[in-house]
């Protein structure tokens, strides 16, 4: 039984009473794109080519305006609002020295919604863009002035060593934090994650850096890939899974697949390290369908990676990602915490993969709110 007073949880006790439902708090969106959702049908979808994504992606990027990237920002954070989630990190496209559009939309918005969401961004640009030392500066002076995060899409570069180097060079002089797009493909050669990690060590890094996808790892051999996530662990670093958008663009079109795309979550948490479940793209060219529920992409994720109990694993869209992400709160749920939580009609694990288990009641400082989805 939960008490609630003046915004925070005041008592936590054993209950006598049959469970009426589950407790969760507010979920965390470690990972989204809110600058490219819902240009699906204007893009059309790549159909399990990640590359003819980027392409198609990059064309549509050109025609970008601020009135267009203000609605479709505005349309993900009202949906996500919707659903529960208390703060979201989102990578904005970021392509050369020039800061894009989306970073003065997100600015303008990350204020509007503050006390709703808490909003973070990244910028997402291509690693080779950091072999040219002044742009790589000018891109992280830009990230700190907004108080942002430092990112790159990491795959199979050439001279990748040195070009990963550059950036956390960079995130060390400016003091920033790093998230990456990384081994985003079932090439069993890609070695970004493995030179994360050890980067993030040799820069003393720890706890500030997360990766996302790593796909490559799930096809890598045990001996490989186990070596890889023990010196994650020990660099500290934090891997978030997007099972929506890798499940349509990993090994899914040529026949019925085997390889899944989905990193090694067991594995990963077996050794210590941290993991969430996450968003990722929203009917676009890299996954034409889907929304901003964090239950969905924590229902899916169950299965596809077959993660059980599943209650064990419902922190990787709570405490988990709001670790990573550095919030005030940690997202466990105790005596004294802020009272921002989701109450779901699902009595246990089993209903709550399933649409009647996750019909919820949002709770924020303690109050019932009642803008919720139909």
């Amino acid at each position: 039984d939960v008490t609630l007073h003046d915004g925070r949880v005041a008592m936590i006790r054993p209950s006598v009473q049959p469970a009426c439902g589950l407790l969760i708090s507010a979920p965390v969106e470690a990972h989204a794109h809110i600058d490219k959702n819902f240009t699906v049908e204007e893009t059309g979808g790549a159909q399990g080519d990640l590359f003819s994504a980027i392409r198609r992606m990059e064309e549509h990027r050109a025609h970008w305006s601020t009135s267009t990237l203000h609605a479709r920002m505005e349309r993900a954070l009202q949906e996500a609002w919707a659903f529960g989630t208390r703060a979201l990190r989102t990578h904005l496209d970021w392509a050369g020295a020039e800061p894009p559009a989306s970073l003065a939309v997100l600015e303008a918005l990350r204020e509007a919604w503050r006390g709703r969401i808490e909003l973070q961004f990244v910028s997402l640009t291509p690693l080779d863009v950091y072999a040219d030392k002044a742009v790589g500066a000018r891109i992280a002076r830009a990230v700190r002035r907004a108080q942002g995060i430092l990112g790159a899409f990491v795959y199979r570069n050439v001279d990748i060593e040195a070009k990963l180097g550059c950036v956390f060079e960079l995130a060390t002089k400016y003091g920033l934090m790093l998230d990456f797009h990384v081994d985003e493909g079932l090439d069993v050669d890609a070695q970004g994650l493995r030179l994360i990690a050890q980067l993030t060590l040799d820069h003393d890094m720890q706890g500030r850096v997360v990766c996302g996808h790593a796909c490559s790892l799930s096809v890598q051999p045990d001996e490989q890939a186990q070596a890889t996530l023990a010196l994650c662990a020990r660099a500290g670093l934090h891997l978030v899974a997007l099972p929506s958008t890798n499940l349509y663009l990993q090994g899914s079109w040529d026949s019925t697949p085997v390889p899944r795309g989905i990193t090694r979550l067991r594995e990963a948490r077996a050794v210590g390290l941290g993991v969430s479940l996450a968003t990722d793209n929203v009917q676009d060219a890299f996954y034409p369908y889907g929304g901003y529920d964090l239950l969905d992409a924590f229902a899916l994720g169950t299965q596809a990676a077959h993660l059980a109990p599943a209650l064990d694993w419902i922190d990787t869209i709570t405490a988990r990602p709001a670790q990573a992400l550095n919030l005030a709160w940690d997202g466990r749920l105790k005596e004294g915490c802020p009272a921002d939580l989701l109450r779901l009609t699902a009595r246990n694990e089993y209903e709550l993969i399933g649409p009647l288990g996750r019909k919820r009641q949002m709770i924020r400082a303690g109050r019932l709110i009642e803008e919720m989805p139909a």
